[in-house]
């Protein structure tokens, strides 16, 4: 009995050793397999999270990278067989660490000088223009060539009247070889042509009918009367406009722009009182020239339009010239085709003559269109001070180059008619001034 009760323990015994052995080894069979799950899921989110640091690269950031499962890798444990990878541990806090790093280097990116800065050190510093370094330079140099242009203007254009009479056919010159200047200009893109349609045309016409008045009347004062004395009379053209203003727009004039005009109107009555070249066809033509101008004021702002200033004066003169060329076929045609041309070239010779002519052309339209440079380039106080300067230079080297003789009450009115033209202009670029700043507040 002893015997089979120690056999049966002996049997009992040996049964639960492969058992107990079959349960360790299943228990460690599905830690293995739990083990496995794991590092596949921290493989599988390892793969899924590599793009997103390869999108990282440029940063310069460092990961600490995913060895494939069962590679023993540097410093690794091996526990049944396996690996505990202290990859993975730094792997949950890797994120951080880049943010970290990326933050570190924007930072640096963003403290250290940048290209084309001017801070030292390697950053490379940009070249500064010209026109940038200097931009005082370069305004009082288009004021100067505004100021020459308009002079030598002038004066070629008095010393061409002084041996060829013919005011309309000089204007005509005028506008005729601006209008080339332009469709050359057009022709090399410089600038674009802007598109014309009919609704801007019938905006332009009025304009340019104004400007062709306006153009031809003053060549034909400057004609029969001084260059000094025609600029005084025109002088005359901010009244004009004041008055245009008040009672054609219907606008409120200031008291103090009317008493500014005041000096301007006694100083033209003087001056006209004692001109010795004075005759009616030139104060006249003067005086006509100043109206048809402030009616171009008008109807320029009513043509307000996105297009450049250049492209619009370019379809100004060419509309102008095609309608200054009839008055100038009827008026002057016959006395030129019998004995003006003719008489022109004995006097001076064919190339003079037409070099006169060319030139002054040119120079009409440059003056002008520097005119308009300057003033994209200064406030309208300095240009209302610059005109003013202008129409003095004008006077006084036309008085010097040609020698007129002007009487001291002449000289005296031309003066109070300058400084009130000044006043009128410093009120009125004042007021346009505080205009603006109001609309922008």
């Amino acid at each position: 009995m002893r015997q089979l009760t120690a056999l049966s323990r002996l049997f009992k015994s040996s049964l639960l050793v492969p058992i107990s052995h079959f349960s360790l080894s299943l228990s460690l069979d599905r830690s293995s397999a739990m083990e496995s799950r794991v590092f596949s899921r921290a493989t599988t989110i390892a793969h899924v999270r590599r793009p997103l640091r390869e999108s990282h690269s440029n940063t310069s950031c460092s990961f600490v990278s995913i060895k494939p499962i069962g590679a023993v890798g540097e410093g690794g444990n091996l526990i049944w067989g396996r690996q505990l990878r202290p990859s993975l541990l730094l792997e949950a806090s890797s994120p951080m660490n880049a943010r970290k790093d990326s933050l570190r280097k924007v930072m640096a990116a963003a403290s250290s000088p940048a290209e084309g800065s001017d801070s030292s050190g390697d950053g490379k510093v940009a070249p500064v223009g010209f026109f940038d370094k200097y931009p005082a330079l370069v305004t009082g140099f288009f004021f100067f060539m505004w100021y020459f242009l308009n002079v030598i203007f002038n004066i070629l254009n008095k010393k061409i009247y002084n041996y060829f009479p013919y005011p309309y056919f000089v204007s005509v010159i005028h506008l005729f070889v601006g209008v080339v200047y332009c469709l050359v200009s057009w022709t090399v893109g410089l600038p674009k042509r802007a598109p014309m349609d009919s609704n801007l045309l019938k905006l332009l016409i009025p304009v340019a009918v104004c400007h062709a008045l306006g153009h031809v009347t003053s060549n034909v004062s400057f004609a029969a009367v001084a260059v000094s004395f025609t600029h005084t009379i025109k002088a005359l053209e901010p009244f004009f406009n004041a008055a245009a203003s008040q009672f054609v727009l219907g606008q409120s004039i200031p008291i103090t722009l009317w008493l500014s005009l005041l000096p301007v109107v006694l100083g033209v009555s003087m001056a006209s009182l004692t001109e010795l070249s004075f005759n009616w066809t030139g104060f006249i033509s003067a005086m006509i020239s100043n109206i048809s101008f402030t009616y171009r004021s008008l109807y320029s702002k009513k043509a307000m339009t996105d297009m450049d200033s250049t492209n619009i004066y370019a379809y100004i003169s060419i509309i102008a010239l095609i309608v200054c060329i009839p008055p100038a076929i009827i008026v002057e045609g016959p006395q030129l085709m019998k004995y003006g041309f003719n008489d022109a070239i004995a006097k001076v010779g064919l190339t003079k003559f037409i070099s006169d002519l060319f030139w002054v052309g040119m120079f009409y339209h440059l003056y002008n269109q520097l005119a308009t440079n300057t003033l994209e380039r200064v406030a309208p106080l300095t240009h209302a001070v610059g005109n003013v300067l202008k129409r003095v230079f004008v006077i006084g080297f036309s008085i010097l180059i040609f020698g007129n003789k002007i009487s001291t009450q002449t000289g005296i009115g031309t003066g109070i008619a300058i400084a009130g033209v000044a006043t009128y202009s410093f009120i009125k670029a004042k007021m346009e001034e505080e205009k603006r700043q109001g609309k922008a507040a």
